[in-house]
């Protein structure tokens, strides 16, 4: 054998100890992504369910406010049906209610205080006066 060949063979040998450790990493990293594609392939049957069950949830979500707004609606109804009452109840009953309030607030005023309907006092009413009319004087006889 001569030098070359002796040359060649240690290049040779080193090329291959070269290759065998890049191998190393190599298959390290196929391990890596061995166990990356499996754990994709859990999480995507795990998310299969969730999924399904988040969309039977949305949809009875959904049901559901179909019947809220049914209610809405009729609470809406409701709402203007007693507003409308109350204006007619208060237009029908209040306005004679006022004017009875107003009408015994002024036989009040007249039976207590001997004043007249708007409050004023009578002209008269400011002496008291004892059962014969007379005043609480005595009046000499010239």
């Amino acid at each position: 054998m001569s030098g070359g060949d002796i040359a060649g063979l240690i290049a040779a040998g080193v090329f291959a100890v070269l290759v065998g450790l890049i191998a190393v990493p190599l298959v390290k990293l196929g391990g890596v992504f061995d166990q990356t594609r499996d754990s994709i392939k859990d999480v995507s049957d795990g998310i299969t369910p969730i999924l399904s069950e988040s969309t039977v949830t949305i949809q009875e979500a959904n049901r559901q406010l179909v019947r809220v707004d049914a209610i809405t609606k009729n609470v809406e109804e409701v709402t203007g049906n007693v507003s409308s009452l109350v204006a007619l109840f208060a237009a029908s009953v209040g306005g004679p209610l006022i004017k009875l309030a107003g009408f015994s607030a002024a036989v009040r005023a007249v039976l207590i205080g001997g004043k007249d309907p708007d409050g004023s006092k009578k002209a008269g009413a400011s002496k008291k006066t004892g059962a014969s009319g007379k005043t609480g004087k005595k009046h000499s006889r010239v």
